[in-house]
């Protein structure tokens, strides 16, 4: 009778493998995996993204063992971590720059999904999965900006949370409900951490686990836009393809090298990085009657915090703020064009691209300064072609002129 590779394998392993099938899903995800073979700097960071969060979770673990929650102990515990605990300084340091990292590698992420087309079929499943994940990212950073109890801590608390109360009919209870009091205190830090070390990790890690599934359902995107198991080999096998492992494990450690390099130089010589990764402010307890001067979110945050100061009625703001989160969930069907990469794209695609991008990086800049004039103006122009970007998408996309696809991916040095 014939054995399977599980069966056949000798020793411990193979007693393993008949009952936990370890081979065979290492070489289902690892050796037959075929990825195209003209992947880019670009697609480093998707793995520098699943780098992050077992960073996080490492030192989300330790930070757990020493921190208290409450409205009298929570800053105190944050100064005896970085005081008194042996390297407690460091694994602080640590968490609070990989919370800044991780949206530098997801941002960066998102944008290549965006130049490629990688939300287009067959992977609108994979990039609804992608922008769940960005959205608990959010919510576990903010909830964690709020632990430490620093006075940027409670006051970016208050703003934000009574951002809930724009909602119609239910917003002044929603928004007690999510404090637990009638003033953010000990209920609110409870709620708060309970989300943060138990609830949104596991969505995290379930949403993550469920965007890889779907990756290797429908295979990677390319620079070039083309399906390689569209154009297969007599062996059943990709002709543009490779197999993921040694090629592309042995390529990302390049990448994870040159990430640790530049981690470990902000967290042992800029870890405040001048007061956008860890504010001034912030290492000052929490005081209900001491607002500080500039109430800004965490630099992440900032465009869509400067979408909301650019429009004077809260609650239109608030809308445009939802709404321009909301957007990214769309794009499968806004984005009607028959070629993904953005390489073969028209040249209206790229003005409008182009856009969006400074735009972005606009709002990022201008949510970090003060809420005066010419930075209100500013960011209303920026909205503006930030919206402009997926307003305008459908209508132009469908009849662009684009560019001939070739039949085989290119590589470019």
């Amino acid at each position: 009778m014939a054995t399977t590779g599980q069966e056949s394998k000798p020793g411990l392993m193979g007693w393993i493998n008949k009952r936990l099938p370890v081979d065979q899903f290492v070489r289902s995800q690892l050796l037959d995996y075929y990825a195209p073979k003209n992947f880019n700097i670009w697609y480093f960071f998707g793995a520098l993204s699943l780098l992050v969060l077992v960073i996080q979770l490492l030192s989300g673990i330790f930070l757990t063992m020493f921190y208290k929650v409450g409205e009298a102990t929570a800053f105190d515990s944050v100064e005896y971590i970085m005081r008194e605990v042996d390297y407690g300084w460091l694994v602080r340091y640590i968490h609070s720059t990989g919370a800044s990292a991780f949206f530098v590698v997801v941002y960066l992420h998102m944008y290549r999904g965006l130049m490629y087309g990688s939300y287009k079929a067959p992977r609108e499943l994979l990039w609804l999965f992608g922008m769940l994940v960005y959205l608990a990212l959010m919510a576990e950073a903010f909830m964690g900006y709020v632990l430490p109890w620093g006075n940027m801590s409670y006051w970016g608390a208050q703003v934000i949370i009574n951002l809930f109360s724009t909602i119609p009919v239910v917003g002044g209870g929603l928004v007690e409900w999510i404090r637990g009091d009638y003033a953010i205190a000990d209920s609110t830090l409870n709620r708060f951490f309970a989300l943060h070390v138990a609830a949104v990790p596991l969505a995290i890690i379930l949403l993550v686990a469920l965007h890889l599934v779907a990756l290797r359902q429908v295979g990677s995107n390319n620079p070039d836009g083309i399906e390689i198991k569209a154009n297969k080999g007599p062996d059943g096998k990709p002709i543009d393809g490779i197999p993921f492992h040694p090629y592309y494990t042995v390529k990302d450690l390049v990448g994870v090298g040159t990430f640790l390099l530049a981690f470990c130089t902000v967290v042992f010589f800029v870890p405040t990085f001048n007061g956008l990764f860890l504010e001034a402010a912030n290492f000052e307890p929490a005081n209900p009657v001491s607002t500080p001067e500039d109430i800004t979110p965490s630099w992440y945050f900032t465009p869509y915090y400067a979408i909301l100061r650019s429009i004077p009625n809260q609650r239109l703001g608030a809308l445009a703020m939802l709404l321009a989160i909301l957007a990214f969930f769309f794009l499968p069907w806004l984005d009607r064009s028959p070629v993904k990469s953005i390489r073969y794209r028209s040249g209206l695609y790229k003005f409008f691209f182009s856009i969006f991008t400074v735009s972005f990086c606009g709002l990022m800049y201008l949510g970090l300064q003060k809420a005066e004039e010419p930075y209100v103006t500013l960011a209303r122009i920026c909205m503006a072609g930030y919206f402009l970007f997926f307003v305008t998408l459908p209508f132009y996309s469908g009849k662009e002129k684009t560019t001939r696809v070739p039949q085989r991916v290119t590589f470019h040095e």
